[in-house]
């Protein structure tokens, strides 16, 4: 459990970024892999959206899962680079 809120409090500020997560899993393993790799380089992250699935598939079988998302996460003050 963390101290920090779910949500930003006002006056406040919301950044989100565009991912691609691939995996040999699952489209949801592409997900979580993303999500956990960019939370080491992205502080605050409040909540993911997938945006579309697709797939590499080789002689009749899935090979790769892909996923769009999109991250938001809470941006401190001082720390805007935009």
């Amino acid at each position: 459990m963390t101290s920090q809120a779910e949500h930003v409090q006002p006056p406040g500020l919301v950044r989100v970024t565009e991912l691609v997560g691939v995996s040999s899993k699952s489209w949801s393993d592409a997900a979580r892999q993303s999500v956990e790799r960019a939370s080491k380089e992205i502080p605050h992250i409040t909540g993911v959206d997938v945006l579309h699935s697709t797939a590499t598939v080789r002689d009749g079988r899935i090979v790769e899962y892909h996923v769009n998302l999109k991250v938001a996460y809470v941006v401190e003050p001082g720390w805007i680079d935009v």
